[in-house]
Parts: structure tokens; sequence; C-alpha cells
């Protein structure tokens, strides 16, 4: 069970172990020598043995003894445990007429645009109230998923679950460990652990019953020693073996496990995930199921799919699992459930128990030996060399259970048939009697009995200070801790981002504090630039906190994971989270806040500096709290996301400074009550001006030498004739801010902290689950099929036919006719071929660290029209990897050999005249199956075949395919869509639709599915051979009836070395020969899987002479004729090509096709117009996209709207304006963001399947995704436009209006455009957004707003001429404000006494004639005190200190559509530079040495 590698770590585990009991001894000796006066070698060993139970005496425990014993060795380190205290829990589970219901109708309508908007318009939705009143039926009834289950699963016991997809294997696994979130029992269900209630259960011993799901979630930067070292620590028993500290104790059994499950070899490797390099899918896996033996529980369930390559799994890895499971229960008293597809023989026989599954009814539960007696006996017969596992299985499948003769009409045929035979059977009255039994034990020990053992034995575990009836086994302080030191490791493990982070913030502070560098610090002037910096210092001191709302949905599933196998607290782990973050943020802050402060010129005072350094930093937690509470509480990162969008808006305009708070409307200005920016940011500010004299930097009149006290200096709270103005009179006039506040603002800063904390631990605690749903297909509005049209309105009627529901369910099981006799699947619309394709000496390299690491070793082989040929070898073969390279699909390294269609080199074309399925099922998920399939023929077959005629040709691949009962079915996700089968088979048909001439690659065709579907899959493949068509198949390994299905086999050994290219023969006897010739250690049984037996040979290395397999091969008259055979056909040519340059003059298999030799089958317009229909109508089916974006524009613009609510006349609603439509472009990243995940999810699909299949250009790509947005941008300017203008400035002129509407339109134009540009060469959205908001904020920070050109560094000028928003609001701000008169409020008025004796007219008279137009108002001349000034006379004069012109306003709108072109210009150079041309340093470098010689 257990590899030479591993079981070396185990025995150094072992030594180890042994040499401290050797200690111990000598120790233990020394002290009873001491105290009976003796020598220590005259000890008695049984007077010193302690009370660990070691045998130091056993050779079978000595690991240095040749009578070593793993599994004694295991046995005596749980002995140990025991003798400890630590028993293991027997847990046993009964459940007895369990029924479970769940919630969603078996299908769902797609919903579009179209739909939602008329839904308010909708009868049922106008009778609302109505069922408000008196719920229909459809409202009451709940889906009844399990019927009247019953079953019982003692401990040290293991049990195999099988059914198909959809049986309800996975609710039942879940409802035996009560994980019934989104479920609900029935009210006669009984599930009990040892006669305890499943409920009690649940609270008091959460840790005992645990179930792991399919999928691994693992935090990917730890490392599995790591990972394992924390599930560890958490269970780990307060006393302990040999006295181990609890450090020392989590490393061994850390160890013990991880050698157990072959993971010794990766201890510092990363876990790793779909996106971060780390360990394999199948070594990802056994960390799953380690980290879960190592919680100790004694009821584990969980998905098993031994086959399922998307988990890395080959079938020495699933057989390893099984044996593990098998000595887990054998030593720990451990019970397991498990749900497997397509075990092998060898697995299902280490089970203990079977129960099937079909369609939610219970149709065996028993011992594992006699399921296969039991249903032979109603009849059915299991075919030669099908597993027992597979035969239970497709005894729930219609088309693939077989008869015995003559019972034809006496076997039963639906589930309820089914049951019905299994409830009267003698099998299942033995399970009553054995339940009867059980429960009669559990009485006569007593229910509180068994609870008062389970709490005993898990008292003995806890830790101190654990509440007796908690399920944890550690104390709060201790899960705090341990939560604490893994997210140091996930830092240090991922220092990197860290890293970006600071420095992320180190150019962001030098580029600040630079803009606001040399402002005079003492002076007026410099008012307006303190304002602006302090703003932005504390927006992005506090907003960054923001990207902790992706990173907290990111772990949600692991710690929800870790709470169900009662590891912690999830608010333990929260609280950890903040705890980390305290360095983390301290190092930010310093290097932000340090940099920023000084060259901004603040306060240079110790008691200012520590006073802004505490409250940005403390403002930093604050926010931190308040976006980790809105993570919390939501469901959806989506929902989080668009909740801070809004709130962000909200507190960046409610902070003070956007708009200042004496301008505040009534209707919003509570927000500013519960804004944190905004008592920091009023602390902030006082505490730069409180009880400084600033120095006049101009004066109202200008004259000089100033005239005694009849004149004022030019700014609020100033005070006539004082030449300086007091801080705390100048933010008491500008802002309403007052420094007394400071250290009250201080504490109500702690107050949100705590009370966001506080929020967040209980949300964190409260919404740590995730709800089930249950899966449903997902039709458009009309195309509903008629089957299910009557089952959803005629509830109650006669059920549907199980046949007609299987064609729904499973496309395979209609398929799964094609091996009837009674029921044959034509593939005769596929035209037989004649081209060959061979391949001679490939060798792949690619470059690794150290070196060049060789993938493939001169492999060779062919593939003929009508033959079906397996691609066979262990994980880390080269399967896929030769796939790829036969396909032209590489990207990296160095290809050597020779690849030939009939003997001559391929094309261009190659790759469109080759069907290549892939193994992820990658499909449009707004589309429907028809649909993908049509799109695939129109752009990959000719322009001379007709649309009529591809279409017609669609028709028959769904025939083909039997996909005629969903063909209308929305693709979807999982869950809500095509289940995994249908998505196969969709893969398959959108590969066969093409046509393709020259051969079909499939690559794990059979990946992820039951064994039915598998079979179903090698059946067609099988009848498309027969048809004609060349077939190259991957698969990892078939049972012996699929195995049978295939012509020819190119077997690969570790490192891409052939093994075996050769026939199969009948019943593998060509195979079999073969390595019985040539050394085989033994000969294949007559009832053994072929497949298994050569994949066991080849694992040992070496044949019977310890010759390796690849050099038995290498020398053997095989490979001979291997090599003669290719040099016959690449001489004669044999087939007719299709591939344009092998043999151009050869035309007959050309198919009319007017485009041989080019590279894509349409020309670029044709593509274009296919291309971007299909993106329209996958945006006209994302309505809940459409309406964000416009309900973002919307709610955006009516906020701001309504907060510069009738901007007034005065100088603060001049300023009103600028800052409202500066408001507007804080949506813009918004945007941007939304648009880019679709283009990510469009990229993948092309990039991935569609342009290596030669579909389209990227021309086409690009262009439609680019021009799809522009309707719904303009849409969203427009109402964007509506919705924020007229609140702010009412109706102006016709021409205006139409202007400020253009300049808003052009806004969202310029966004899709520019979010294209930045997201085109970035590996994902996340990485893209971090762009988007460098990008963005740099452009805003330039705009002029915040920092006028004028006051801005001469360095970073270039910087303002280059930020689009410059031009923007320029445009629009002189558009709106053009010849506004400006009258003064009593804040903004200078009032100033004129000299004796003289009018303020007379004594203003030469100011004004000097300023001429440029003056500002005299609103009192002739009064001869207290002369009134006001500064301005029109809004341009405000408009020019900003440079902003009303000439220039067609200019800017110009410019604008430059900065559109140049980014629409930018992406697709960029997609081009480095996603289509691939640069090649070496040809390069070759090319220059070249031109020099």
């Amino acid at each position: 069970m257990i590899d030479e590698a591993d079981t070396s770590e185990l025995q150094r585990i072992a030594t180890a172990l042994s040499q401290r009991r050797k200690r111990r001894h000598a120790r233990w000796a020394e002290r009873w020598a001491s105290r009976h006066g003796t020598a220590a070698s005259d000890a008695e060993p049984q007077n010193i043995s302690g009370s660990d139970g070691d045998n130091v005496e056993d050779p079978a425990l000595d690991p240095s003894s040749e009578a070593f014993d793993l599994t004694k060795w295991l046995q005596d380190f749980v002995s140990q445990l025991t003798d400890k205290g630590i028993n293991a829990s027997h847990t046993s589970v009964a459940f007895r007429d369990l029924d479970v219901f769940g919630s969603g109708a078996e299908l769902q309508l797609q919903h579009t645009v179209h739909t939602m908007l008329l839904a308010p318009f909708r009868p049922d939705n106008l009778a609302f109230w109505r069922r408000r009143q008196q719920p229909t039926e459809e409202k009451k009834r709940k889906k009844h998923i399990l019927h009247g289950f019953n079953g019982l699963l003692r401990s040290g016991e293991i049990l195999a679950v099988l059914g198909r997809p959809g049986s309800g294997c996975t609710t039942l696994l879940k409802a035996m460990c009560g994980e019934l979130h989104g479920l609900q029992l029935g009210d006669g269900s009984v599930i009990q652990y040892n006669g305890i209630p499943q409920k009690k259960m649940m609270r008091e011993f959460a840790g005992e019953v645990i179930y792991n799901q399919e999928v691994d979630k693992h935090f990917p930067h730890l490392t599995v020693g790591q990972t394992i070292e924390f599930a560890a620590s958490a269970r780990t028993p307060s006393v302990r073996i040999q006295d181990m500290s609890r450090a020392e104790y989590c490393q061994y059994i850390a160890r013990v496990f991880m050698a157990v499950f072959g993971l010794s070899h990766v201890y510092n490797t990363k876990v790793g995930n779909d996106f971060i390099r780390g360990v394999s899918g199948g070594e990802r896996k056994r960390v799953s199921i380690a980290e879960m033996m190592v919680a100790g529980s004694p009821l584990c369930v969980r998905h098993f799919l031994p086959r399922s390559s998307t988990r890395g799994l080959d079938s020495a890895s699933a057989l390893r699992f099984a044996q593990a499971l098998r000595l887990s229960s054998k030593i720990g008293t451990h019970a397991h459930a498990v749900a497997m597809y397509q075990a092998s023989q060898s697995i299902y026989d280490l089970f203990d128990k079977t129960t099937v599954l079909y369609q939610g009814r219970q149709i065996y539960f028993g011992p594992a030996g006699q399921a296969k007696v039991f249903f032979e006996r109603q009849g059915w017969v299991c075919p030669q060399r099908q597993t027992t596992g597979d035969f239970l299985t497709s005894i729930t499948n219609p088309m693939e259970r077989v008869a015995q003769p003559g019972m034809a009409d006496r076997v039963p045929r639906t589930p309820e048939d089914f049951e019905r035979c299994w409830l009267e059977s003698a099998e299942f009255r033995a399970l009553r009697a054995e339940m009867d039994a059980y429960d009669a034990e559990v009485q006569r020990a007593g229910d509180k009995a068994n609870l008062k053992t389970l709490r005993a034995q898990k008292k003995t575990k806890q830790a101190r200070h654990v509440r007796p009836k908690s399920p944890y086994m550690i104390s709060i302080g201790m899960q705090v801790w341990f939560n604490t030191k893994r997210a140091y490791q996930r830092i240090w493990n991922n220092i990197s981002a860290t890293a970006t982070n600071t420095m992320a913030n180190l150019v962001l502070a030098l580029i600040i504090g630079s803009i606001f560098y040399g402002n005079e610090a003492d002076a007026t002037s410099s008012f307006a630039a303190k304002g602006a910096m302090l703003f932005m210092a504390i927006l992005l001191n506090t907003l960054a906190a923001i990207s902790e709302i992706a990173s907290l949905y990111a772990q949600r599933p692991i710690v929800e994971k870790h709470a169900s196998y009662a590891f912690y607290h999830p608010a333990t782990e929260a609280a950890a989270g903040i705890v980390a973050d305290i360095p983390v943020k301290f190092v930010i802050a310093v290097v932000f806040n340090i940099l920023v402060y000084f060259m901004a010129g603040l306060r240079r005072t110790p008691a200012q500096f520590f006073v802004f350094f505490l409250i940005s930093y403390i403002s930093t937690f604050v926010m931190s709290a308040v976006f980790r509470t809105l993570a919390a509480i939501t469901k959806t990162v989506s929902q989080a996301m668009a909740l801070a969008g809004v709130m962000i808006l909200a507190l960046i305009i409610y902070t003070g400074y956007v708009i200042a708070v004496p301008q505040m409307h009534p209707w919003f200005s509570w927000i500013r009550w519960i804004n944190p920016i905004y008592y920091a940011f009023e602390i902030l500010v006082a505490n730069e001006f409180h009880g400084r004299e600033f120095t006049c930097s101009s004066i109202v009149p200008p004259y000089s030498p100033a005239v005694g006290e009849s004149w004022i200096c030019a700014v609020s709270g100033a005070v006539a004739g004082r030449a300086t103005v007091s801080g705390d009179a100048f933010i008491e006039t500008t802002y309403g801010y007052s420094y007394d506040h400071v250290w009250r603002n201080f504490g109500i800063l702690l107050g949100f902290l705590f009370f966001f904390m506080a929020v967040y631990f209980a949300a964190v605690e409260l919404n740590s689950s995730v709800t089930s749903t249950a899966e449903a297909l997902v039709f458009q509005h009309g195309r509903v099929p008629s089957h299910l049209r009557r089952s959803k309105s005629k509830r109650g009627a006669a059920p549907v036919d199980d046949e007609e529901m299987v064609a729904v369910k499973g496309g395979g099981a209609s398929l799964a006719g094609a091996g009837n006799d009674n029921e044959p699947t034509s593939a005769g619309s596929i035209e037989p071929q004649r081209d060959l394709f061979t391949w001679q000496n490939v060798v792949y390299d690619i470059h690794v660290k150290g070196g060049q690491r060789r993938l493939l070793d001169h492999v060779s082989g062919w593939v003929k029209p009508g033959t079906l040929t397996a691609l066979m070898g262990a994980s880390g073969a080269g399967k896929t990897t030769l796939l790829d390279t036969l396909a032209q699909r590489t990207s990296i390294g160095v290809v050597t050999g020779d690849m030939f269609v009939n003997g001559k080199p391929f094309g261009a074309d190659f790759q469109r005249e080759t069907g290549y399925v892939q193994q992820q099922d990658l499909h449009l998920d707004t589309a429907t199956v028809r649909e993908s399939l049509q799109f695939s023929a129109m752009l990959r077959r000719p322009r001379s075949v007709s649309t009529r005629e591809k279409n017609e040709f669609v028709e028959e691949v769904i025939k083909m395919l039997g996909m005629e009962a969903y063909a209308d079915a929305v693709v979807g996700i999982p869950g809500e869509g095509l289940n995994v089968e249908q998505r196969k088979l969709l893969t398959i048909g959108v590969e066969l639709v093409a046509k393709p001439k020259l051969l079909l690659f499939l690559d794990e065709p059979t990946s992820g599915l039951d064994s039915q579907s598998a079979w179903a899959i090698c059946v067609f493949l099988r009848k498309l051979a027969d048809a004609g068509q060349a077939v190259l198949c991957t698969i990892h390994q078939p049972n012996a009836m699929l195995f049978q299905q295939f012509d020819r086999l190119l077997f690969l050994a570790t490192g891409g070395q052939t093994v075996y290219f050769g026939d199969v023969g009948k019943n593998s006897r060509t195979l079999l020969d073969y390595f019985e010739a040539n050394g085989a250690r033994r000969p294949c049984d007559a009832m053994e899987n072929p497949a298994e037996y050569m994949l066991e040979l080849v694992a040992e290395g070496t044949n019977s002479n310890g010759k390796a397999w690849p050099s038995v091969w290498n020398e053997s008259e095989e490979c001979k004729a291997v090599t003669a055979e290719i040099a016959r056909i690449c001489s004669s040519g044999t087939g007719s090509s299709s591939s344009s340059n092998a043999g151009k003059e050869e035309t007959g298999t050309g198919s009319g096709d007017d485009r041989t030799g080019s590279e894509f089958a349409m020309p670029l317009t044709s593509q274009i117009w296919v291309v971007t229909h299909r993106i329209f109508q996958q945006y006209w089916r994302m309505p809940a996209y459409v309406i964000a974006k416009v309900v973002l524009g919307v709610a955006s613009g009516l906020f701001i709207g309504f907060t510069f609510f009738h901007a007034e006349s005065t100088q603060a609603g001049m300023r009103d304006v600028l800052y409202a439509v500066f408001m507007v472009t804080t949506i813009f990243t918004t945007l941007v963001q939304q648009i880019q995940p679709l283009f990510i999810t469009q990229r993948a699909l092309y990039e991935v399947r569609e342009r290596p299949s030669k579909a389209y250009s990227w021309k086409a790509f690009l262009f439609a995704n680019i021009c799809v947005e522009l309707p719904y941008q303009v849409l969203t300017g427009i109402v964007t436009f509506a919705s924020f203008y007229y609140p702010v400035v009412s109706v102006q002129s016709a021409d205006r209006q139409g202007l400020v509407l253009l300049f808003t339109i052009q806004l969202f134009v310029y966004a899709s455009a520019f979010a294209h540009m930045s997201i085109v060469v970035m590996p994902d959205a996340e990485s893209a957004g971090a762009l988007v908001i460098l990008l963005t904020m740099m452009t805003t920070i330039f705009s002029g707003v915040l920092q006028p050109r004028t006051m801005l560094p001469a360095f970073w000028s270039f910087m303002y001429r280059v930020s689009p928003f410059t031009y923007w609001i320029a445009g629009i701000v002189a558009t709106v404000l053009h010849e506004r008169p400006v009258e003064c409020s009593a804040t903004e008025t200078l009032v100033f006494d004129p000299p004796r004796n003289m009018t303020c007219l007379q004594y203003l008279t030469p100011m004004l004639k000097a300023a001429g137009e440029a003056g500002g108002t005299l609103q009192n001349p002739g009064d001869m005190a207290g002369c009134r000034y006001c500064t301005l006379s029109v809004a341009d004069q405000f408009l020019a200190t900003v440079d902003i012109f009303w000439g220039d306003r067609w200019r800017n709108w110009g410019i604008i559509w430059a900065f559109v072109v140049f980014d629409i210009a930018m992406a697709v150079l960029l997609y081009y530079v480095f996603r289509v041309k691939k640069w090649s340093w070496r040809e390069w470098r070759a090319k220059r040495k070249e031109k020099v010689v």
C-alpha cells in the first residue's frame, strides 16, 4: 500500500519514537535505581515500562529490525494513545425512514433583459398580494430528494454509496453528517449516532462527524506540511504519548499521516490551486483526506472519484486511498461513507457495505459482497469482466441494464419498482433486524450512558478553559494563536504580495508627496493644497481595505470546511486575521505616511506628526473592519462589491471635503455622522491648522502699502487689518470643524472599530455555511420540452416515463442505446476519411530551473481512418502533452521529430481540419446547446457550405449524441444548467459539427463521468470510427469492457517513453501476448482487467529480467515493425490529403472548400458578424449585468445630483458644480471592473478552445467584444446624465444640455475602451483591477481638481496634460458654468471698513478699474463702513483659476475621442504583441548573429 519512499519516512518516524522510548526507559531506570540503590542496568523492565504500553523488546516495532511490521507499529502507536486515555470514539450512525427535502424546481427559465423589463407587468407578479395572503401549492411544495432511506454504518465499517449523478448520493452523505444547510429532514426521519440525536450530536460533537466535499479547498500558499500540522494542532488532545509537547505531537502526527498517504516528498511544497503552482491534483486530493484523517473523526463521509482525471487520480492512487481508509477503519475503528464513480473491482472489494441509489430511491443497503447477487436474483445480467461497482450503477440506467433471458417482463423498471422490490426483499428485512438489534444494544447501554461516554472521551482530549459542551478541542485563545500563526505563514509564503502592496504604497506616497511638495507651509495660499492632501491621504489609507473583500471570499470556503471539522470558531480566524494585519499594516503605514507627511510640508512638530500617524493607522483598521463586515454579511462577492461601491461614493462625498458641512443638504447630511472618515478627516484638519497663524498671501484691496486696517486677507476666516489668518477660524468658517472635537472623534473612531469588529465576528460565526441547491436544467422562454411542461403543470399526475426523464437528465443514457441492438444510433453522417496521420521520433523539451526537462522521448505512431486508438499511461506520463503536441497546441518548449499527413508536411489549415475535444468542458454559459453547435458549424465549415446545410448537420449531430431532449437547454453553470455528462457530449458535438476531415483528438472524454456515461461515450466513439473517422483518445484507466472498444493502444511510461504501440486484439490478446512474451512477472488472469494488469506491470518499472519496459519496447520486433510501417506510409503517401500543403493537387477531399490552405474557414467579415451576434446575444441574456450597469449610473447620478442639489451661484456653489462633475468620474473604476470579468470569460473560451481550433481570428474577437459594449454604455450614459445633470444644474439651453449629454456618453464609451486596453494582456480580473485602480487614481489626482495645474511641481505638469479627466471635467464644467453670475454668501464676502470720509466705491475704484472684467463685485458701493466685497463676479473667473475655459469645450470633446481611439489601438496592439505574436528570444538571437556574419 505504501511505496518505498514513504515506508522509509515512516521508519524514520518510528526510529525517532523508538529512540525517544529508549531515552525515557533509561531515565526511568536511573530513577528506579536511585530509589532502590542498585545499578541502572539491574532495573527490571516491568517496573519501569511506564504508562505508554511500550514494548521495547518487540522486534516488529524496531525499525532497524528485519522483522519490522508497519501495520503492527501503527497499531502499537494507537495503543499508546489508548493507554494515555485517548480512546477512539466507536461512533456508529443509523438512519431510519430518512426523507430529505430541498428547494428548487427541476427546471428553470433563462432570464433576458426583455423578460426582466416585463416582469413587473406579468399577471403572476401583479397578483403578488394574493399570493402573500394565500400561498399556492407550488410555493408550499418542497422538492423530495431522498425517499425513506434506511441504513446502519457501524464503527470500523466502510460504506460505498453508488448511484448515477443526480441520484442523491451527495444529499445522503450530507444528511448522514448533519450538513443540512438548504435541506430539510422529513417529520418521521431519524438519524442517530450511538443513540444520540443528530441535533445534539452536531451541537456538542461536530468534529466527530465530518463531510469532505469533492472539491479540494485549502489555503494555496500554505505548504502541505503546514496544512496538515495545522489540522493536527486544532485536534491535538491535552494528553499525549511519551509526554510529547503539543508542537512535537502535531509534527509527529502530521508526518505519520503524510507518509501513509504518500505526501512525505511534498512536505515543503505549496498546496496550490488552479492558479497558483503547487502539488498535483492527486496529491491535493490526498492532502484533503489526510487533513480529515488527522482531525480524528470517527465518522467521515466523502466524495471519491477514482478515475476523475480532473482530480489527478490514476488507478494506483485510487486504490491507495481506499487501502488507507481500510487501514483507518481497522486500526482507528473509524467509519467511512464514500460516494464513488468508476470504482475498480480491487477498490470495491475493500468495502464492507454498499448502498445503491436510483433517482432519490434506495434500492439496496447491505453487505458489499451480496449486492451483485441481490440484483442478479431480480433478473439482471452482469456482463463478463464488468466490475461490481459498475454493474450496480448500471442497474439504475434503463438504457444500460440487461435483463436475463425470459425475465424482461418480470424485472423492475422504474425507481419505484426497484424500491418496492428492495422493501419486499429478505435483505431489507435483514437490515431492519440488524438495525433493531443495534437499537436494542443502544437502549441497553442507555442513551445517557452513550452521551456520557462521548462527553468523557471528549473532555479527556479537550484543553483547559474549553466548555464541556463545546465541540472544539482547544480553547478560544489557542484557536486565535494557531490561526494567527497560520496567517503569518500565509503572509510569509506569499511575501511577494505584501512586498508589492508596500511598493505600491511607496510609489503612491512619492507621487502624492511630490504633487504637494514645495507649498508654502505657513501661508494662506497653502490652504487648498493642505485640505486636498489630507483628504487624499486619509482616503488612500482607509479605502485600500476594500481589497480585503475579495481575499475574505477566497478563504470563506476553507474556513467553512474547518468549522465543520470543529477545528476552530470562524470568529477566531477572523480575529487572527486582524491580529496578523497589525504589523503588516504598520509597515505600510510607516512607508506611506512618513513620506507623504514630510514631502507635503505638513506641520513639523512631533505631537502633530504622531497624531496624524495614529489617526491614519487607526482609520485603516476601522475601514478594514467595515469592509470585512460587509463581506461577512453578504453571500456573494458581487453583492459585497456592489454595496462597497455605493458605500465608497457616500464615504468620499460626505467626508467634509468634497462638500463642506455648511453646504450639505439636510436629506443626506446625516450620512456624515455614520461615516468614520468624516471624524478622521476632521481630526487631521484640526491637527494641522489648530493654534497657527498663516501669513496672508493676497489682500483686498491689493494696495501697497496697505491703508490702515481698511483691507482684509482674501480667505475665509480673515479679520480686517490682520496680516495673518487664524487656522482655527479658517477651518471653522470653511469646514465647520473645531479642535475641541479631536479626542472626541478619536473615541468615536475607536467605537466604530469595536462595533464593526463585534459585528464582523458575529457575522462570520453565523454566516459560515453555504446553502445547498438542487441541480436544474435551464431553458429559454417558450422552448421548454413538452414532457417537462406536462410534469410542471400536472403535479400529482402519473409520473413521466423513466426513459423520457433519463434522456433529459443524462444525454449519455439515450446515447448508450448505441450499444444496444434494439436502438442503434447511426453515425452515417460522418464522411469516411482517407488520410493517414503519422508521427516519428517526437521529442518535446521544456526549459526548467536548472536545465532542460524532457516530456516526450522519441514517440512514434500513426492513426488510420476507421480506427479508435487509445493513448494511456500513469499520471505524469505525458498523455495530454503528446496530444497537445500532435494537435499543434504547444506554446512553450522545443518540439522535434516528424509529423506528416500522407507522408507530407501539413499546412496552416491543419488545426481546423482536426477536432480536439478538450478535457475541460468550456462553453459560453448563456448559449443553448443548439446555438453552441451552430456557432461552431458556422465558423469552422467553409463558406461554400450553405447556412441551411450547416444547420441541418447540427441537427444530425444532436440526434447522434442523443441530445434532442435538451437541445434548447442553456449551457449554464454547474448546478444550474447542463450536468457533467451533458457538457462532455456538447464538447464532443462542437468538434463533430466542424466535420474534421483529418482526425479527432479527445483528451480524457470520460473524466468526471460515472461508468455508464463513460461507456456511452466510448460506444459512440466506436461508431464514429466504424463510420470512417480517425480517433485518437487519451484515457486514464478504462474497465475491461471499455478497453475492448479500442483498436490500437499507445502506452507511455513516465518521462514520455513508449512502452507499447500496436493492436489491442480480441479480448486484448495481442497486447497481453506482447507483455507475457517480454518478461511479464505473471500472466493476466481470465477475469482480470487487462488495463489494470498492464498498468500494474509498468508501475513495477522493469520486467522479470530487470530491464525497463521502454527499453524492452525499443529493442522489440514490434518497434521495428512500427518504424517500417511509418516509412512505408510516408513513401507511398497513402490517402488523399485534405491538408493544403500535403499535396495541393489532390482536391478530392476538399468538399468544395474555397479557402483550402487558409488559416480560417470563413472570411473575416463573416467571422465578425457571427461572433458579434453571439456576444450581443450573451449580453441580452445577462439582465443582471445590464441592469446593474444602468442602476449604477442612475443611483450614482441621483446620489450625486441630490447631494449637490441646485448648486447656488455662490463661490461654494461653483465649487459644488466642479466637484459634482468630478464625483461622476469616481464610478469610472466600477464601470471598468464590471466589463473586465466578461472579457475574461470570452477570452478564456476563445484562447483555450476556439483559437486553437482556428474557428475565428483574434481581430474578430476583439472587434466584437469592443463593439458589443457600446449600446449599453450609451444607454447608461444617457440615464446618468439625466440623473445628475438636472438636479445639480437644472434646465439650461438646448445646446448646453446636448453638449453635456455628449460628454457624459463619451465618458462611458471611454470606460469601455479603457477596460479593454487594461485587461487584454492581464491574466485575470483581479490583476487588471489593481492596474485600473492605479491608472484611474493617477488620472484623477492629476485632473486639476484636487491640485490645480499652477500649483503642481513642474515635473508633474505633463501628467495634467495626459489625464483624460482633465479635458472631460473641464468640458462639462465650462459648458455648465459659463457666464453664470456669482453672488458670494455671507461667509465668502470680505468685509472691511474704508478710510475715513470715503465711500466703499471711492476706496475700491482704483482696484476695480485695474481688474476690469476680471474684478469682483462691490455689494454696497455707497456705504462708508463695512464694505462687502465679493472676489468673483462671474463663474468664468473661478474657472480660470483651475485652467478651464469656455472656448476649449469642443476641443476637449475631440481630445477625449482621441483617448478612445488610442485605447482601442493600444488594446489591439497589446493583444497582438503579448497574446498572438510568438516571440522567441533564441530565434531573435540567431537572426541577429546571421546579420552580423
